[in-house]
């Protein structure tokens, strides 16, 4: 199966807040997504956890 879970990290303040997918194949570089944070309050850069 192509697609994978994938966790998203704020670059801010380290928390992980959400889950997501990605199809490995197409995308092979990790995602980089603008999403809310609650720790911060405000919208923040989101980027894939290892």
């Amino acid at each position: 199966m192509p697609r994978d879970q994938v966790i998203f990290k704020c670059s801010e303040c380290g928390e992980e807040n959400y889950i997501g997918t990605r199809n490995k194949r197409k995308h092979t570089e990790k995602m980089e997504i603008m999403k809310y944070c609650p720790r911060c309050k405000k919208k923040t850069l989101h980027k894939e956890k290892k």
